[in-house]
């Protein structure tokens, strides 16, 4: 007797134990505990957004996406053979064999979504998972997770930059991330917790990912494989360090190719320099040499104190304080108007003529024409260049400044300095994004932001424009390799001596350079070319000339414009 009533006391102490139990659940807090019930066999799925394109100012795509997929690990099925697995998978995607084994074990408790890897072709991920499925693997499967394609290669990728496994390493993938990215969406739904299969009728949530939005640039892809193409071709053929090249729109600064070379592949960016991997264009600077003494002789000209048919007697040297200042060419005193200083590019002539300006004078006409400045067209690094203050300027640096040295650039910056010129003195400022669009910094950037600014009278540019065509004329101009055949063509040469980073000393090479504008006297393009280190004597007139004579023939042609049949340049360049 005295056992049954023992055990009815613990029956009931256990049937109490349930009953309070029951009430915990259903009357005091039964959302919580729901909530903990759902957990248990919840899973969530990050939806990928798919990448805005990048494209050409006709459409066409620099960047997109293309399908690919990422292998997910349910590490409730997949721990118990991890390391067999972990091996097969290594083999199959040449994915990391001690990662691949954490994230089938799983990488946090309970958890039953792990990534194996990202960004895989989908035909590679699907055989994959089919042989595993054969194998009778459980856990492993596929979601959709869009692969970055660049299906031009190496076209503009200076420009357009790369993009790592999760994150844009360079260009505009990464100066326009946030518009590009778009944002990445949210699926949750119940499972069952032993076998990881989705259970029908229960409750689950889904977040749309939100795709990126496109960016449409100013570049034309054709032309800028053409003009990667032909810059190639010289700096392999002069054995050079380096060099870039610009087309623009005279009319609306539009940048239709910029070019560098050394460039890499931008589906495969690891197996680049890393000093390839962003715009040299941009981000590096040099001094601009006698290119610069276009902006010299135009500003003179518009402020009254010189004049294209000016007589100058131009000596075999100048000494000024302690240096003395020679021409690139042996001669003796001779005579040359402002257009012959300019057309035979004498360092002499140009300091003479110059001499007419303050240095405050001299640096405010080339502040104006953008020198100093960043040309803020969307590129991170871009440098501003070096110009040194008027008011801090030696008179010794107003000289060497006047005919391009001791001042730096980049070839943004010159290009629409020339092309200020061009454009019958009203600079334009350049752009790269077609519309506009906000890089990650909070800057508004693109053709509709874009300013002009009257930099010199149009008189000024007009007479400055006849000066520069006879650069290339066979018997006054030193460019004669420049010529478009059938059109009125303007520009001017370049050499200039490297300052050597380490030392900041010139380190006896150079950048030869060529500048100019077609048709002559009614501009659509502006074409600027630049060499780094040559290793072959010559200069911009035999080096570069020849490849903006190529860059500008292609693209006259390709936009038809027509030769105006204008009347060449009559100055006179000797008195």
């Amino acid at each position: 007797m005295l056992r049954l009533r023992i055990g009815f006391v613990l029956i009931a102490m256990v049937l109490s134990f349930f009953g309070a139990r029951l009430v915990q659940l259903q009357g005091v807090d039964p959302g919580s505990y729901a909530a903990m019930a759902a957990a248990e066999g919840a899973v969530k799925v990050p939806l990928e957004a798919e990448r805005g394109d990048i494209l050409d100012r006709n459409g066409i795509p620099l960047a997109d996406s293309i399908k690919g997929k990422m292998i997910i690990a349910d590490p409730a099925l997949t721990a118990a053979r991890a390391p067999e697995l972990a091996r097969l998978l290594s083999d199959e995607l040449s994915v990391d064999y001690f990662k691949t084994l954490t994230a089938l074990r799983g990488r946090k408790e309970r958890s039953r979504y792990e990534y194996v890897a990202r960004r895989v072709p989908s035909t590679l991920a699907g055989d994959t998972v089919a042989a595993l499925d054969e194998a009778g693997f459980e856990g492993i499967s596929l979601q959709d997770d869009p692969i970055r394609d660049y299906p031009a290669g190496d076209v503009a990728a200076n420009l357009i930059g790369y993009m790592g496994t999760d994150e844009p390493l360079g260009g505009f993938e990464r100066t326009f991330d946030k518009q590009l990215a778009g944002v990445d969406g949210q699926a949750t739904w119940q499972s069952n917790s032993g076998k990881g299969v989705r259970i029908p009728l229960r409750e689950s949530t889904l977040k749309a990912a939100q795709n990126g939005a496109p960016l449409r640039t100013t570049i034309d892809r054709d032309l800028q494989w053409f003009t990667q193409k032909v810059l190639a071709q010289s700096v392999q053929q002069y054995r050079a360090e380096s060099g870039a090249a610009i087309v623009m729109d005279t009319r609306t600064g539009e940048i239709l190719a910029l070019a560098d070379v050394p460039t890499f592949d931008a589906n495969k960016p690891t197996e680049a320099d890393e000093d390839d991997l962003g715009s040299r264009a941009l981000n590096d600077t040099y001094e601009p040499g006698s290119v610069e003494k276009v902006l010299t002789a135009s500003s003179l000209i518009d402020a009254g104190k010189a004049f294209p048919r000016q007589r100058f007697k131009v000596p075999p040297n100048l000494a000024r304080q302690d240096r003395v200042i020679g021409d690139w060419f042996d001669h003796g005193n001779i005579r040359l108007t402002l257009a012959g200083i300019i057309a035979q590019s004498s360092n002499i002539g140009t300091v003479l003529a110059a001499d007419a300006f303050t240095p405050v004078e001299l640096v405010s006409y080339l502040q104006r024409f953008g020198l100093g400045q960043k040309t803020n067209v969307g590129v991170r690094g871009e440098t501003s260049g070096i110009l040194t203050p008027g008011e801090a300027m030696t008179s010794q640096t107003k000289d060497r400044v006047a005919f391009g040295q001791s001042l730096s650039v980049n070839v943004a910056q010159m290009a629409a300095a020339v092309n200020t010129v061009a454009n019958g003195g009203v600079r334009v400022s350049p752009s790269l994004i077609s519309g506009s669009a906000v890089t990650d910094d909070g800057v508004t950037v693109g053709t509709d932001v874009a300013t002009r600014t009257r930099v010199i009278s149009k008189q000024a540019a007009r007479g400055t424009a006849k000066m520069m065509e006879k650069v290339v004329d066979p018997e006054d101009g030193v460019a004669p390799a420049a010529q478009v055949p059938g059109y009125l063509v303007a520009g001017k040469t370049g050499t200039a001596q490297r300052v050597e980073a380490e030392c900041g000393c010139y380190d006896g090479s150079t950048s030869v350079s060529f500048g100019g504008f077609a048709p002559a006297d009614d501009a659509r393009f502006t074409v600027y070319v630049v060499i780094h280190a040559p290793r072959v004597d010559g200069g911009g007139g035999s080096i570069t000339g020849p490849v903006f004579s190529r860059i500008m023939g292609y693209v006259l042609g390709r936009y038809g414009v027509e030769p105006t049949n204008g009347t060449p340049s009559r100055l006179p360049v000797e008195w």
